[in-house]
């Protein structure tokens, strides 16, 4: 699974990374190193102008109709038919091998997917540590200092209790699909998020490819090449705790529970 990750880049550096033609961020969210469920995230997305969603406003010069956009959702998908958003923080990841027929996720599959930015993402190891097991977190990164860009579904969830110019009224959601891994990450933990090649970040956000056969061949088979990764220090276990030295490297390696 994917609980915790990094997403550290500036507003503007992803704008650029992305190639973005509408940014929908009305405020920059601050650096990030312990990003959990429940909180605001960076998402890439591609959508028509005046889809429902409380932002409809008319197109600017040049503006297309449909284009790849930059908004701010929270991480924990709450799906359209959801009494209430509580179940979001449960809905934190999709398995590949099953997101397409989940009732929770078989919408947003097919036409709501994106991509969520990230620097870098935690998974934890049992290591043996003065004779006890404990559980040790290890940072996980692309080796060249690239950005990672995670396979990712949204929903748009609508709040009843107020109107429809209500600022409120649409809670924009996501959910991190996940895949099995090997290699370097597969020592660490058997899940790894799944992460889309920069060649595909365009079929695989288009909504017009609706066809599940084909955006699950858009999904391949998740490879830890060019991945690295170091142990942290246990701060990342704790959310309260933020800022870069949580991605620090500690000195040595812990030797993995036998």
């Amino acid at each position: 699974m994917c609980g915790r990750y990094a997403s550290a880049r500036k507003r503007q550096d992803l704008l650029e990374e992305f190639r973005i033609d509408r940014d929908r961020v009305t405020s920059d969210l601050e650096p990030d190193y312990n990003v959990a469920p429940t909180k605001p995230v960076y998402a890439v997305l591609t959508r028509p102008q005046r889809e429902p969603g409380g932002d409809g406003a008319p197109a600017g010069p040049g503006d297309a109709d449909v284009a790849r956009e930059l908004r701010v959702v929270r991480w924990g998908l709450v799906p359209f038919w959801a009494k209430d958003p509580s179940i979001g923080s449960r809905m934190i990841n999709a398995r590949v091998e099953t997101v397409d027929a989940k009732p929770a996720f078989r919408r947003a599959f097919a036409k709501r997917r994106c991509l969520l930015p990230a620097d870098g993402f935690y998974e934890w190891l049992k290591v043996q540590d003065q004779g006890k097991a404990r559980k040790q977190p290890y940072y996980i990164h692309r080796a060249d200092g690239g950005v990672l860009a995670f396979a990712g579904l949204y929903e748009l969830w609508r709040d009843r209790n107020v109107p429809d110019d209500h600022p409120q009224a649409w809670l924009w959601t996501t959910v991190i699909i996940t895949t099995s891994a090997e290699d370097e990450v597969g020592r660490i933990h058997d899940r790894m998020p799944m992460v889309i090649d920069p060649a595909r970040w365009g079929d695989w956000l288009d909504p017009a490819s609706a066809d599940a056969a084909h955006v699950h061949a858009l999904l391949a088979p998740a490879s830890a090449s060019g991945l690295a990764s170091y142990p942290v220090g246990t701060e990342v276990n704790y959310v309260r705790n933020n800022g870069p030295g949580l991605i620090e490297p500690l000195a040595g390696d812990p030797a993995p529970l036998a």
